[in-house]
């Protein structure tokens, strides 16, 4: 075994000079083996020095930054040399919003994503019912309208056919509307009197007919039919999550919506090697007051944190539950559904505050974001000794242009997905008209204005892909290369502006700035690696890319087959 002592010492006085300065490194142990990553271009991240030659790591630990021969030379001849063999490697790619469970559960239960009709959807639910239990209700997630033919949701008439006893019940991909058969809406007791839930529509004919349609707090009427997955599901699903994640390139996500048991539950499969990547909880509501009592909770190995409570301000745009301040464009009776109100918001944000809470929460329509940046306004207002609480607002995808600067104004964090824009921005005009664009998707407007943006993919509402994300940011096209003046271009971001958006500004939405988000020395030793460079190649390349190497800790945990 090498003794690290002094070539920690060198390599960190390499660092500083080939980096311009830099933390003071962790100590590693004196018979810790190190790593040297190298054989293509490095991307630290930094805005002083952005590329390097080499990384050392030890004991999880990044120990330098250089050239090649320099680093090797500081390290010795028992160095274990990575060779990336071409490849470019990048600071830890996090996904600052997605659903871990979701995710998992995508790959164990009927998955419609990719559907790309009625037509077909009805087909694959034939198929699945004749495999069901009589009276099993036949749940799948994953369907999205935009581009079908029919141009239209599927309804209770299109189920009928396939499954007339079974009840089903087909969630879209964004989480916020179902459709559900007549089997299902008579189990759960829903008839076309049925009044609408706060905070959820059930949708209805020109006849007064329920469709089979529901929205936001509607999905709720039919909760009871939807199996729950038990403890021994959950554990196949975050260990099957924390595969596909390594797979694609992320050394983490930031986990939404996170029942607090199953909080507790990742950490353990964290501890035991079952889940691999970093994971940064966002709890439900309910968790609030034990997480304010208790503290930010860790796991022993550093990988999972958490210290954040996850709430909802309005619905979807695709569903027309997004909160708007006009109606929709394309159906005037509605301006989308509120799911907070005021007086319960500020309750839930002085008890935050109070118990160094950070908060996140859901918001789409322009309205939504104005009357939420109004609020945290008044609880900042309310509680002026707290300072650093890094609040965000999930999705801030329709804005107010004036609104804009209030996100910087008010330090509040963007937590963004770069794909929503380039799938919603094909039915977004309708949705919204010519005049409401401008603040749509507004990305280059929020950094312009000095706003840190998280950005992530919302998966399994999205693939979850890192590189789709990188190019939707950087390109602001259709993955088919699609793009108008309506998609206002001139919101797409640099290269190194979406690099920050997926490491350094996701460490900083996490509070774990000072270890995770740039290759410097102190910092894990996480990265991520793909086999084309996507900082310099064409646009339309970054999409196959493909990763090579996802590493946490030092530890390679995924490795793609030559």
């Amino acid at each position: 075994m090498i003794d690290l002592r002094l070539p920690a010492v060198a390599l960190l006085a390499l660092a500083l000079t080939a980096c311009g300065g830099a933390d003071k490194p962790a100590d590693a142990a004196s018979d810790a083996p190190v790593t040297i990553f190298t054989g293509g271009m490095i991307y630290t991240g930094l805005d002083e020095a952005p590329t390097a030659e080499a990384v050392a790591v030890a004991d999880g630990v990044i120990l330098g930054v250089g050239t090649r021969a320099l680093i090797e030379e500081s390290a010795g001849d028992d160095a274990v040399i990575v060779n990336l063999e071409g490849a470019a490697m990048y600071p830890g790619f996090t996904d600052s919003h997605a659903h871990f469970l979701g995710i998992g559960m995508r790959e164990l239960t009927l998955n419609l994503e990719g559907v790309r009709s009625i037509e077909a959807l009805v087909a694959i639910l034939t198929e699945t019912v004749q495999d069901a239990e009589q009276g099993e209700t036949v749940y799948g997630r994953g369907w999205i309208e935009t581009g079908w033919p029919e141009a239209r949701m599927p309804t209770r008439d299109d189920l009928d056919p396939a499954s007339p006893d079974n009840p089903v019940i087909l969630r879209r991909a964004d989480g916020h509307a179902l459709v559900a058969n007549t089997a299902a809406l008579e189990a759960a007791g829903i008839d076309d009197a049925t009044a609408d839930p706060d905070g959820g529509r059930i949708v209805r004919d020109a006849a007064g007919r329920a469709t089979g349609i529901l929205v936001d707090n509607a999905m709720g009427l039919v909760a009871a039919l939807i199996e729950t997955p038990g403890e021994e599901t959950k554990r196949q699903a975050y260990a099957t999550a924390s595969k596909v994640y390594a797979a694609y390139g992320w050394t983490g996500l930031h986990n939404m919506s996170v029942e607090p048991a199953n909080a507790n539950m990742i950490t353990a499969l964290s501890e035991d090697g079952t889940v691999d990547i970093r994971v940064y909880n966002s709890v439900d509501e309910p968790g609030l007051d034990a997480l304010a009592a208790n503290g930010p909770q860790a796991s022993n190995n550093g990988r999972i944190l958490t210290r954040a409570v996850k709430l909802y301000m309005d619905g979807a745009l695709g569903s027309r539950g997004a909160l708007l301040t006009e109606p929709y464009s394309d159906q005037p009776e509605t301006s989308g559904l509120a799911l907070m109100r005021r007086q319960d918001a500020l309750d839930i944000f002085n008890r935050a505050i109070a118990g160094g809470v950070q908060i996140n929460t859901h918001a789409i329509g322009d309205e939504a974001n104005r009357l939420l940046l109004d609020w945290y306004a008044e609880a900042f207002a309310a509680n002026p000794e707290a300072n650093d609480l890094r609040w965000r607002i999930e999705h801030a995808q329709i804005l107010h242009t004036e609104d804009i600067q209030r996100f910087a104004d008010l330090s509040v964090i963007a937590s963004m997905q770069p794909s929503h824009a380039i799938g919603d921005l094909y039915f977004a005009p309708d949705r919204l008209g010519p005049n409401r664009l401008d603040g749509a998707y507004a990305w280059r407007s929020l950094i312009d204005a000095g706003v840190i943006i998280a950005a992530g993919s919302d998966a399994p509402v999205e693939r979850g892909d890192p590189l789709i994300e990188f190019y939707a940011a950087v390109a602001r096209r259709g993955l088919d290369g699609t793009q108008t003046e309506d998609w206002r271009p001139d919101e797409a971001v640099t290269r190194a502006q979406a690099l920050k958006m997926f490491t350094a500004w996701p460490a900083y939405a996490s509070f774990q700035e000072h270890t995770l988000g740039t290759i410097e020395p102190g910092k894990r030793a996480d990265f991520t690696v793909f086999a084309k460079d996507i900082m310099t190649i064409p646009e339309a390349e970054i999409l196959s890319a493909t990763p090579v190497m996802t590493v946490v800790d030092g530890e390679i945990i995924y490795r793609a087959e030559k």
